[in-house]
């Protein structure tokens, strides 16, 4: 019986490891998209419950986000750390991840 049970186990793991890949967005619109490098560590300051002067990103265009991050980077938006964080981004990479934080998950 135990034996029985520790295979159950293993499986729901192995579904739950494998479920990302078919799993569906928050909102019910279309299958989940993995997020582009970086994208996931901007929640941490632009969650959408944020209580700073630090804007929530979720539901803000795309556009928007890539070109404020394009401002940061080329200096012409002030920042604290925000520039040095927007320069380690191509601006393909930051169109990714403004598409991507844009979105619910």
């Amino acid at each position: 019986m135990a034996a029985e049970g520790l295979v159950r186990q293993i499986a729901v793991l192995v579904l739950l490891w494998a479920a990302p890949a078919a799993a569906q967005r928050a909102d019910g619109a279309g299958p989940f998209q993995a997020a582009p490098p970086g994208a996931t560590a901007c929640s941490g300051c632009h969650g959408e419950n944020t209580t700073t002067d630090i804007p929530a990103l979720l539901g803000r265009s795309p556009d928007e986000i890539a070109a404020a991050m394009q401002a940061f980077r080329n200096g012409e938006r002030p920042a604290t750390v925000m520039d040095r964080i927007a320069k380690g981004f191509t601006d393909e990479e930051s169109r990714a991840i403004a598409a991507w934080v844009s979105q619910p998950h």
